[in-house]
């Protein structure tokens, strides 16, 4: 027992180096809860800083996320995984090293679930790498963001019905997901611009993007109306406002919103009943 609580310790850890801003709305959650999103997010975190890596070419990106979506299927290998991140085992951040830890923590009856998302996950973004992450269409948007963003959705409403017994619509988690994506697109565009990298699709100008990011956002705010219970409801207002926030700032011309502001949206949701 003791074992499984310095674990749960150390993934605390890691997920507040890894995301405070994710790391703030888990808070609210209740222990079981809390340990099951907590470790879900590692996991999924732990694919995406594969396919983030700037020192990894793309053909090594694409064959890992391969190797790895095709462990995940199966129960979980962790030398064979150990084995398969070796030769890049000094470059890889500690939340990818440890992902059989996260799986370790996840508890049983949830766990096979958590790791087919991670598993789709890893695949769709082996196929996005091996297309250099180029967006022409609206379709190829919603492909992208859907493997990134719109997963993490529906794995955490399979995680409120197998731990809240609450029902969410799979097509608007989906849309959470994919708003919550297309902030962070605007935010970084230039810096993707830079690396070659575009997820603006042919003919769209920045504001079909806001549009884009909008119109997702809005499918969250009818998302969180199905939920009842508070503690899972704060968790999924905090980072849908501060989405809207960020959107707005940016409209405004700012890069992002400040510290400050960040700390008044949370005070702000969490105020309401």
């Amino acid at each position: 027992m003791s074992e499984q609580k310095a674990l749960y310790k150390e993934a605390m850890s890691v997920l507040k180096e890894t995301s405070r801003t994710f790391f703030i709305p888990i808070t609210f959650l209740q222990k079981e809860m809390k340990t099951t999103v907590a470790t879900a997010y590692l996991c999924m975190r732990a694919i995406d800083e594969i396919e983030d890596h700037e020192d990894l070419d793309i053909a090594v990106k694409s064959d890992l996320l391969r190797q790895v979506s095709a462990l995940l299927l199966k129960p979980f290998d962790n030398d064979a995984y150990l084995s398969l991140l070796k030769p890049y085992e000094n470059i890889l951040p500690e939340v990818t090293i440890r992902l059989g830890d996260w799986l370790a923590l996840c508890p049983e009856d949830i766990r096979e679930t958590i790791a087919a998302s991670t598993s789709e996950m890893a695949e769709g973004m082996a196929k996005w790498a091996d297309k250099n992450w180029i967006v022409k269409t609206r379709e190829d948007l919603d492909d992208y963001t859907y493997y990134v963003a719109g997963l993490v959705g529906t794995m955490l409403s399979d995680i409120w019905r197998w731990g809240a017994g609450i029902e969410t619509d799979r097509e608007l988690a989906i849309g959470y997901g994919r708003g919550l994506q297309a902030v962070n697109i605007l935010r970084n565009q230039e810096e993707d611009d830079e690396r070659g990298v575009s997820f603006m699709p042919e003919g769209w100008t920045r504001d079909d993007l806001f549009k884009y990011a909008e119109e997702n956002l809005a499918k969250g705010d009818l998302y969180n109306k199905s939920i009842k219970k508070r503690s899972i409801l704060m968790f999924c207002k905090i980072p849908l406002a501060l989405a809207h926030k960020t959107l707005q700032a940016m409209r405004n011309g700012h890069e992002k919103m400040t510290r400050q502001e960040v700390e008044q949206t949370v005070e702000e949701v969490t105020k309401v009943d």
